[in-house]
């Protein structure tokens, strides 16, 4: 299996990737490679490079040797706005949506959030983001957003045409599944899920008001770290199974 980093747009010149210490230390010593060795190097925005390492001195670059065309993105954006979870929980949320193929995460502190973040874990969450994005073949890094209060959120929601889904645990919502393919699926969707012990039923009309619809993720009661994952799962398997109208 080839190896993929990330890198940033500006550090490609022509035919050739200048790396920095860091990525350069990550393919020496923590991935074994060395001078003739090859790895894709992906910017997170949708490019992605078939490189050859060569070992230089002071600064280590590598050889550019094909532009590759991969797909593996989902075929429309999905956002992420997710209580935060109390303790590490949200690194998992982040990993594992990525993995799933989310576009974009926005932590939000409810009426029940416990935690309160600080720049050291945003800074952690998009690392996380990023190593999982190469793990996953992905070809783009999905951003972090600065956390920012519920109510703030459902203020700046977008005009434009979006599935917005507000995920409670039971009630008598409709379940997410049918009302998802139901509805178009070429337009972006944003999924709302709540902290430990759910969303108040002030956020829940709050976030009805706003123009979000509230639905449910099945019988069971799911952990917060969980809720996400299973949303972002069926949302996943329905658009890739979706067949495009001829």
């Amino acid at each position: 299996m080839v190896q993929r980093i990330v890198i940033s747009l500006e550090q490609v010149n022509d035919l050739q990737i200048t790396l920095t210490a860091a990525q350069h230390h990550y393919l020496e010593r923590v991935l074994r490679l060395g001078a003739g060795d090859r790895f894709i190097a992906m910017d997170g925005q949708g490019h992605s490079w078939l490189a050859e390492l060569t070992l230089t001195t002071p600064t280590a670059h590598a050889k550019i040797l094909d532009h590759l065309d991969i797909q593996t993105e989902l075929p429309v954006a999905i956002t992420l706005v997710a209580a935060l979870p109390k303790g590490s929980g949200f690194d998992e949320v982040v990993r594992q949506c990525t993995e799933l193929g989310v576009a974009e995460i926005v932590p939000v502190l409810s009426d029940r959030t416990l935690l309160q973040p600080s720049p050291q874990k945003l800074e952690r969450w998009r690392r996380i983001a990023q190593e999982a994005a190469e793990q996953a073949e992905r070809q783009i890094v999905p951003p972090v957003r600065e956390p920012l209060s519920l109510v703030n959120h459902l203020e700046t929601l977008p005009g434009r045409e979006c599935h917005k889904f507000f995920c409670e645990a039971r009630d008598t919502y409709p379940h997410l599944l049918p009302q998802l393919t139901a509805c178009r699926l070429d337009w972006p969707i944003m999924l709302a899920v709540g902290p430990e012990g759910g969303w108040t039923e002030a956020e829940i009309q709050q976030a009805i008001a706003a123009g979000y619809q509230p639905v449910s993720l099945g019988e069971r009661i799911l952990r917060a770290v969980t809720a996400p994952l299973a949303a972002m799962a069926i949302v996943a398997a329905v658009l890739e199974t979706h067949e495009k109208p001829q």
